[in-house]
């Protein structure tokens, strides 16, 4: 048992081992992302999610729409109104993420396959294969950590009110539909209840898809770094392994002209070749991501800035909880989008410091050609408008606070 615990730990950073952490999470979800796996999903966890479905949707669907619709123009309580909505649209991000995923199955099991394919490609033990395992590395950390912060804002949100004195929800001013008294029992219990579940239904489903997002984009990043570290040690790599082998190719006596800058050159186009290779099928994976992805994130997007601007205009003090949820989901989308870039970025650099000037012309023009494949668009989108990165992070917390002062004034 501990060997299999051992697995989720940053020491397996292999894609195959990464792609079955998160595998292990979504088959609660009726999500299985490898077609490889023909195990079938167990009837509990279709029963598990069901129950936890319906939970969340009485709770934070039935609930919010009734108490927004009906019981806020009887109480004119615009404060309890705008926190129950704010609690409801930013719940909704999990259910469609959910729904985009399984409606895309097949799409994302292709990908999945290809994305193997690719990494079965790599000689173990190579460098190329050590550096891309330590880049994989900080990629399933990053995973971890998201899955971390997003899975500990929700334990955090229905333990509160378990430590403070009295009869207490996670959100006071929050009523639930067909439960009122809230405070008495048995209402309270099964409030309680309802909540509890509908609030970890509701962290698992982002915390886990977007886990998955962000180890196959990570591998493209880690791919790209791991292949600059090529780049750069080539023509060094050239002349180690010429030094290495020069008296099994000609014998020393005999007078052969160049046979030094043939041989290099010929070891340089055969690497070069193989970069062209990869850097090729990681261009056309990203291209899939980013065709099946960007819907989904466009929907993210936009419910996520409703989301943040009606908690802002609730106080921060009474959505101090909820704000890191909405918060970091847009940020890790931004911040996945960004180090790709960056990845292409040290990709590019790495063209020009190749030591391209003592190649042939052969290997010359061939190093041009990847620079130019170089410079294309490796970045990931939200619905094919707004391409992901720190400077779109900026625009959109920009546009929500613009909106929250706006409303702000009319609400005074």
């Amino acid at each position: 048992m501990w060997k299999l615990a051992e697995k989720f730990g940053l020491k397996y950073s292999d894609l195959p081992t990464m792609l079955w952490n998160v595998s292990i999470f979504l088959r609660v979800l009726w999500v299985n992302i490898d077609k490889r796996d023909k195990k079938r999903i167990s009837i509990f966890f279709y029963i598990l999610t069901v129950v936890a479905a319906l939970c969340y949707s009485h709770v934070y669907i039935i609930s919010m729409v009734w108490f927004v619709l009906v019981r806020y123009p009887q109480t004119g309580d615009v404060i309890a109104a705008v926190i129950v909505f704010s609690l409801g649209i930013a719940s909704v991000i999990g259910i469609s993420k959910l729904i985009y995923v399984l409606f895309h199955m097949d799409s994302i099991r292709d990908l999945v396959e290809g994305y193997l394919m690719c990494d079965s490609q790599v000689t173990p033990g190579s460098r190329f294969h050590i550096n891309l395992t330590k880049y994989l590395r900080k990629v399933k950390k990053r995973a971890l950590i998201f899955w971390i912060v997003i899975m500990g804002n929700g334990v955090a949100y229905v333990t509160k009110p378990m430590l403070l004195p009295g009869k207490h929800f996670a959100e006071d001013l929050y009523v639930i539909y067909g439960l009122e008294p809230m405070h008495d029992s048995p209402n309270y219990e099964i409030g309680m209840t309802l909540m509890t579940v509908g609030v970890l239904f509701t962290c698992y489903l982002p915390a886990n898809i977007t886990a998955f997002f962000i180890t196959i984009s990570g591998y493209n990043e880690a791919q790209m770094l791991a292949l600059s570290e090529e780049l750069l040690q080539i023509w060094n790599d050239a002349e180690t392994f010429y030094r290495e082998t020069q008296n099994q190719i000609y014998n020393p006596q005999d007078i052969v002209p160049n046979v030094k800058a043939k041989f290099i050159n010929q070891f340089v186009k055969d690497r070069l070749k193989d970069i062209v290779k990869r850097h090729a099928v990681n261009i056309n994976l990203l291209r899939k991501l980013d065709i099946i992805y960007r819907g989904a994130v466009a929907i993210e997007f936009l419910i996520l800035i409703v989301a943040l601007i009606a908690e802002l205009l609730a106080g921060l003090e009474k959505t101090y909880l909820e704000l890191p949820f909405s918060l970091i989901q847009v940020a890790m989308d931004c911040v996945i989008g960004q180090r790709l870039l960056d990845a292409n970025e040290a990709f590019e650099s790495a063209v020009y410091g190749c030591n391209w000037e003592n190649f042939d012309k052969s290997n010359m023009r061939t190093v041009l050609v990847i620079l130019q494949n170089s410079q294309k668009p490796f970045t990931l989108s939200a619905g094919g408008v707004a391409i992901l990165n720190f400077t779109c992070l900026m625009s959109v917390l920009k546009s929500i606070y613009s909106a929250y002062t706006t409303l702000r004034t009319v609400m005074h």
